[in-house]
């Protein structure tokens, strides 16, 4: 196939990468652990953790894994926030042979319930404030082992003691919990250190990570991401950030880690390629906790800041945010959900350097493309494939349509996962025979080889036979001056099938329904135009922020 994209890639990008240096996702991390080891590896709390460090106490989580007599494969559940025993675990995990199932630590019972029996996970580390949740589920499966950490666990000193101190008996942050056999992580590093640890062998095939998806479509499914997906995605990040970065092992660069890291877009971003490259994590817990953030921005300086629309929308509003020095500012990745054009002009007006747009899915590892990192300016688009990874843009019988309409956006490269867990069926219907995945995503390729994306398929609204992308309407709401946040769905119509509704969080206070629909009515068409508006004082989430426009549907 044609690879018009090639031709603009910036100069020292890539046209491929080889994953073969490195024959599993510990030999590349263990590589820049022990290159790095002086290096503070993260911040947390105010408290540094260097990369032999981190380096140890993985060793010492592997060596307990190890000594349970779990089979090579077996699935260990980490159900964290972002403190350093995620970034612990998961190293270790990795370093034992087993495979990463990342847990959302908000989830209910239920949620947990059905990720655990799932997986089949056998272990898992979870912290101490939600392990209530893990004692109200009925039916835990295969699980066997249990792991509860402190917040202040691993920070060293007197901040340990101190941190888990404040957060048990002064802000009472810890609900009453009590299950049987649980083991504390520091004691589990302990012993796991003093036993014998013998590294197994892996491979490019071998599962890495479960990364469960969404369920936009239904019951969330796990991507299975293999060493050599994850492995591809770091270098593939490497290359198309070197634009920007230069050589990322030259000099330590600092990155913010706002996104959870058990989501895919932060687990790869910033703790995979953070590490690879020994860069210093800054850990924060909380992304909407402002102060916080801003004031650890204040005090450490940020090089790279990968983030979602709703945050730098959040923090263009905060006029603290527009306080700080952004001198060493390098990099602004935008991912997750789409970066509108307002916050991106908004972001260059307060920073002076660009918001720059990627895209992925959990099947990608998760970066398939990425806007050119020495840009200057809002594209508007996703950007090039990645080095190594092609794009292809298919009607609903997957054929390939002309150069610049609408079909969805395939994807094809080393970071497409190895399938879905126990889904085999689901495996087949996502990929086609010559080895595409299927995202479920409408996108527009121009000649250049950047892709816009239209909307997702699943959320296109039908009017009266007409096709409306929430995507589209959503952008034109949101440069309304008086909208913070706003979101598009359709509702059912006696007269047209379905029309659209917004719902708008204002940030003028004053503003009218009628105010929203005249706008509408000046630059959009008839029946893109909004039936309705319905006002709220916020918009529901994911965990990384992005708007969920499933639960503002109506049933």
């Amino acid at each position: 196939m044609s690879r018009p994209w090639l031709a603009h890639y910036p100069a020292g990008v890539p046209e491929e990468i080889s994953i073969e240096p490195y024959a599993s996702l510990p030999a590349l991390l263990d590589q820049a652990c022990h290159k790095h080891a002086s290096r503070v590896a993260c911040t947390a709390m105010g408290a540094d953790i260097t990369y032999a460090e981190l380096d140890r106490q993985a060793r010492g989580f592997a060596g307990w894994l190890q000594s349970l007599g779990l089979e090579k494969g077996a699935r260990v559940a980490l159900m964290m926030p972002n403190v350093p025993a995620y970034l612990v675990c998961m190293l270790g995990t990795l370093r034992a042979g087993h495979v990463v199932v990342n847990v959302n630590p908000l989830y209910k019972s239920e949620e947990l319930e059905r990720q655990l029996l799932d997986s089949g996970a056998e272990v898992i580390v979870i912290l101490e404030n939600f392990a209530h949740t893990l004692q109200a589920v009925g039916d835990r499966g295969a699980l066997r082992h249990v792991v509860v950490t402190g917040p202040g666990d691993l920070l060293g000193g007197l901040k340990a003691p101190l941190v888990n101190f404040v957060v048990r008996y002064v802000k009472r942050m810890i609900p009453a919990w009590h299950i049987d056999g649980a083991h504390r992580l520091p004691q589990v590093l302990s012993q796991g250190t003093a036993k014998s640890f013998t590294p197994p062998t892996l491979g490019h095939d071998d599962v890495a990570v479960l990364q469960y998806t969404g369920g936009t479509t239904g019951v969330p499914k796990g991507a299975m991401l293999s060493h050599g997906n994850l492995i591809a995605n770091v270098l593939q990040l490497e290359a198309v950030a070197r634009p920007a970065l230069g050589d990322v092992h030259d000099t330590q660069l600092t990155i913010i880690s706002a996104l959870p890291l058990y989501h895919v877009f932060a687990m790869t971003v910033n703790g995979l390629f953070g590490m690879y490259a020994g860069m210093r994590n800054v850990l924060i817990i909380n992304p909407r906790d402002q102060p916080t953030l801003i004031a650890t921005w204040r005090k450490t300086g940020i090089n790279i800041f990968p983030g979602v629309n709703t945050l730098f929308n959040a923090l263009a509003n905060n006029a603290d945010f527009a306080r700080l020095d952004f001198s060493g500012l390098r990099l602004t990745l935008g991912g997750g959900m789409a970066v509108q054009r307002h916050v991106a002009e908004r972001w260059l007006e307060i920073t002076g350097h660009p918001l720059v747009e990627g895209y992925g899915l959990s099947e990608t590892s998760p970066v398939a493309t990425v806007n050119p990192t020495d840009t200057t300016a809002y594209s508007g688009s996703i950007g090039l494939p990645l080095p190594s990874t092609d794009v292809a843009i298919l009607d609903d019988a997957g054929n390939p349509v002309p150069m610049g309409e609408r079909g969805e956006v395939c994807i094809r490269g080393p970071q497409v996962m190895l399938g879905y867990w126990q889904k085999p069926d689901e495996t087949r219907q996502s990929m086609t025979e010559d080895g595409f995945f299927r995202t479920g995503d409408i996108g527009i390729m121009d000649e250049q080889g950047y892709t816009r994306i239209v909307d997702r398929k699943k959320d296109m609204i039908a009017v009266s036979g007409f096709k409306v992308y929430p995507n589209e309407v959503e952008a034109v709401i949101a440069s309304h001056p008086g909208v913070l946040e706003c979101a598009v769905v359709g509702v059912p119509d006696e007269h047209s099938g379905e029309a659209v509704k917004a719902f708008v969080v204002k940030k003028d206070q004053a503003l009218t329904e009628q105010q929203l629909i005249d706008w509408c009515r000046e630059k959009l068409t008839g029946y893109k135009r909004p039936h309705s508006v319905e006002f709220r004082d916020e918009l529901p989430k994911s965990n990384v922020g992005k708007i969920l426009r499933r639960e503002l549907r109506p049933e």
